[in-house]
């Protein structure tokens, strides 16, 4: 059944308008009305949805009961990632989204390819969100995953508070650290999870020094040294496995 995001209450009963978007994306998929369909607000739980009437620019629908439908992990993770080049940083956060990352920080690192501010940063911020909406549809999330603003690495680590607490554990991949995945916990920390991530060429020694100062603890998945958008994923997708996030 085809589902789509409304940032908007939902009542059932009601009968509404959906978003231009989401009605292009109605026509596309070439539904009638009467059609059934799946609509969600990101803040949990989903409706049913029954197409009332559908134009060549608008589409109404009756919405349905709702159902408290919750598909999120037993555990939260922020992946902060490097922003990765290209179409990369696109494929990452979409996947990310898909094994149930809630928070995602694109961070700009010294070795870095991208470098974003001002207006630009906020297109890519607002087309990255477009991404974890889109993902979210796909795979039957009902929450959001937030994409921060972009920010460099320094500030960004000056911002987190401060460390100290056992259950909301802070990870740095690192080809370099000497702790391998097998170390970690057998089952899901009480607190937040953060993930750092270096973009294509990794963080500078200085960068993990700075992260390791803030609580970092530098992680290896082994003697392969992973492409920047194959090592997230292999983490979320382990951690997921490990700790009953499928």
């Amino acid at each position: 059944m085809p589902r789509f995001f409304v940032d908007s209450p939902l009542e059932p009963g009601a009968v509404v308008a959906l978003p231009d978007e989401v009605a292009r994306h109605v026509q596309v998929l070439r539904l009638a009305a009467g059609d059934a369909l799946t609509l969600f607000n990101g803040r949990g739980g989903q409706h049913g949805a029954r197409l009332v009437d559908i134009g060549r620019r608008s589409a109404l629908v009756e919405i349905g009961a709702f159902a408290p439908v919750d598909v999120e992990p037993p555990y939260r993770i922020t992946l902060a990632q490097g922003i990765a080049g290209g179409d990369k940083m696109d494929w990452l956060i979409e996947k990310a989204v898909e094994l149930g990352v809630a928070r995602i920080a694109p961070l700009v690192t010294a070795r870095g390819v991208v470098r974003l501010s001002g207006e630009r940063a906020g297109r890519r911020q607002a087309h990255w969100q477009g991404i974890v909406r889109a993902a979210c549809e796909q795979c039957g999330r009902n929450r959001l995953a937030a994409v921060e603003p972009a920010c460099d690495l320094s500030k960004w680590l000056e911002a987190l508070p401060a460390a100290g607490d056992a259950g909301a554990p802070r990870l740095m991949l690192s080809p370099r650290a000497g702790i391998g995945f097998a170390s970690l916990p057998e089952s899901p920390p009480s607190g937040e999870v953060t993930l750092l991530i270096g973009p294509e060429g990794g963080l500078s020694p200085e960068e993990e020094d700075a992260a390791v100062a803030h609580g970092f603890t530098a992680l290896s998945l082994g003697p392969r040294v992973l492409r920047t958008e194959t090592a997230g994923i292999a983490v979320l997708a382990a951690l997921a496995a490990r700790w009953g996030g499928w």
